[in-house]
This record gives structure tokens, sequence and C-alpha cells, in this order.
């Protein structure tokens, strides 16, 4: 033994842990061949407990307060010591201090999805995410099951095993609580609870901790579902469909007839708009007043026919009556208009059919 460590026993202990950590769980206090003099002082803080361990077997376990340590004060150290008529020399003996207050800011959440069955959605995937705080409840068996030998022991190493925990009792409490999807928000605190008391149920006497607080910070859903709860929403919110369905049409029309680099397209567009919303205020008449059939839409403008062997158009019904005065437009000739697939001869046009009937027939001759 150097002189310098021979008179370091010889001075006055002072056995103490000035913790400026906030994630220490156990400290293990360093001294000289773990020789502790006789009438050292212990110093035991808030928040704090000393546990003495003398050859691999927990002795004595002291809380928050000063002692000094005597054969009174340590009565199963002096039973393991074998200390019949006390001690006045240096003993050995390794003193751990455990922290007992809370380990704040641990985070947790589901590292896959959990399944819920919903009775509106049916089967739905939701993630957990929260946070918890962790504390030692029985210090002898977190030193005992958790600690070992080591000189210190950080919340960060059980804490990937307490959120796997967390994690696990959030699905079974999920499961058994038969919530409906949209109803989890309001449920969040009463959630909390359950997850916190299952899952401190599962550490509390295996390891000697608890958790003091636990909560869900938000419960989510896979996009697709987000996008399918915003479309019932919109529908919600917007009321009667087949009415805003017809606003929106409307209101769509005077844009496309205003396009510039429409043209025949743009027609087009506006004839199928003006059609369908023509089909939409028929279908609610007739759903309204159980009125007879909706009457035809109107027939389109912009005709085009073939003539000398290329398109013609586009053309008005009042051109095209007069292309059939002049024998340009005969109920033979093909004919093309929006929302037509195909050229078509005149004659087989419904919305042509009045120009020809008008039509007089050959002078007889006699």
């Amino acid at each position: 033994m150097g002189f310098i460590d021979k008179l370091r026993t010889e001075l006055i202990d002072i056995i103490e842990w000035v913790d400026d950590s906030r994630h220490t769980l156990v400290w293990r206090f360093p001294r000289y061949h773990n020789q502790i003099k006789h009438g050292a002082q212990l110093i035991v803080r808030p928040g704090q407990a000393a546990i003495f361990v003398h050859r691999g077997r927990i002795a004595d376990v002291f809380g928050p307060g000063q002692v000094r340590l005597d054969t009174g004060n340590l009565p199963v150290l002096a039973t393991l010591a074998g200390w019949k008529y006390g001690f006045d020399s240096p003993f050995k003996a390794e003193v751990y201090f455990v922290s007992t207050r809370q380990v704040t800011d641990l985070k947790w959440g589901t590292p896959n999805p959990v399944m819920m069955r919903d009775h509106d959605f049916g089967p739905v995937r939701v993630r957990g995410f929260g946070s918890y705080t962790l504390r030692a409840r029985d210090p002898k068996r977190l030193l005992g099951e958790l600690v070992g030998t080591d000189s210190a022991f950080e919340a960060d190493e059980i804490h990937e095993l307490v959120r796997a925990i967390v994690s696990q009792a959030f699905a079974d409490v999920l499961a058994k609580a038969e919530i409906a999807l949209l109803d989890l928000a309001s449920h969040y605190a009463q959630l909390s609870e359950d997850v916190r008391r299952e899952a401190e149920s599962r550490i509390d006497d295996e390891y000697g901790l608890e958790i003091p607080q636990l909560v869900i910070v938000n419960v989510s859903v896979p996009a697709e579902v987000e996008q399918a709860l915003d479309a019932r929403t919109s529908v919600g919110v917007i009321g009667d469909l087949h009415a805003y369905q017809s606003y929106q049409l409307s209101r769509s029309l005077p844009a496309a007839a205003a396009n510039p680099a429409g043209g025949l397209a743009g027609a087009g567009v506006g004839v199928g708009m003006g059609m369908a919303l023509a089909q939409r205020f028929g279908d609610g008449a007739a759903a309204g007043a159980a009125a007879p059939a909706a009457a035809p839409p109107p027939p389109p403008s912009g005709w085009h026919l073939v003539e000398a062997g290329r398109s013609v158009g586009p053309l008005t019904l009042e051109e095209l009556s007069r292309a059939v005065a002049q024998g340009r437009l005969t109920p033979d000739t093909m004919v093309w208009s929006a929302g037509m697939r195909d050229w078509m001869p005149a004659r087989t046009v419904p919305a042509l059919a009045g120009l020809f009937a008008a039509t007089p027939p050959p002078v007889p001759t006699r």
C-alpha cells in the first residue's frame, strides 16, 4: 500500500453521492480495496438509497439521512462479518447508491403497426407514441436483477426493454378497449393509465422498477386511412353531394366558355358539362316530384360534315338547314359532332332528323 493510500484510510471517511446526472439509476462508491473506516459518515441525499454489499450478499439498506457507521447501525453487516463485540478497524464492503427519483423524458413508440378492429372501417393499423417516467421501487431487487457488479447503471441500459414492454402493453390494452377509431383521442387519458398499469405489472416484481407516469401523445393511422377519413369528413361537411356537384359544374361552364385556346374541344367540353348538368337537374326533378322521364338534352352545336372528301365545320343547325336546301347535306352525308364516337350518316343522327323531314319529295313526272 502506498503512503497516500495508507494516509487516506486513516482519515475520516465520508461516503456520499453527488448525482449530477438525470439518467443514472445505480452508482457504486469508489473505495480503495473497498475499505471503510470505523466511524465513517454515510450521507444519503433525498431521492437516494444506499446499499451495503458484503462478500456478494446484500446487507443493510439506508434511506435519506446522515449515519455514523458502527455495529449498531449495520446489524445485517455485523452478523455477516461475525462482529460479536463490535469492530474498530477498517472493514471491506461495497456501497451502491440507487436513485429513487423519477427519470423523465423517456420516449416510447410502437416499432410496427398494431392491428385493431373498428366498427366503421374494419381492421385498421395504428401506431402509438408517447413518453413515460421510470423510478426504482425496490433498490435491492434492482441491484440483484440488473446491476450485478457494474460500477454504474444508466436508465438507457433498460430503456429498450421497458419501451418494448410498454409497446406490448399498448397493443393489449387497445385490443381489449374496443374503442372506435374516431373516439380514441377522447380516451387518451384513460388509455394512458391502463397502459401504465399493464406495463408496470410486468417490471415491478421482476426488476424492482415502477412507471409513475405514462402519456399517450398520439395514435396515428396510415396515410391511406387518413385520406379516407378526410374524404368522409368532406362529404359530411358538404351535406347534399348531388347539389354540390351540380353547383361545381355550373361554376365551371363560364370558365370553359372563356378559354381562348379551347376551340372545338372547348365547345365539346362545354356541351358535355352542360349535358351532365342538365342530367343532374333532371334527375333531381324526377326524384323530387316523381315527374316523367327527363327531357333529352338539347342537340349539340358545332357540326362537321364531309364535303368533297374533306371536313367542313363547325356549323350550326341553321347553317346545316341551309346546306340541306342547297343540296350540300343529304341523309347519306357523313356528319360528326362532339360526343359522337365516329362519323355517321346524317339520317342516323336523331338530332338532325328534323332537317330532312321538312325536305319536300321530288316532283312527280307525268
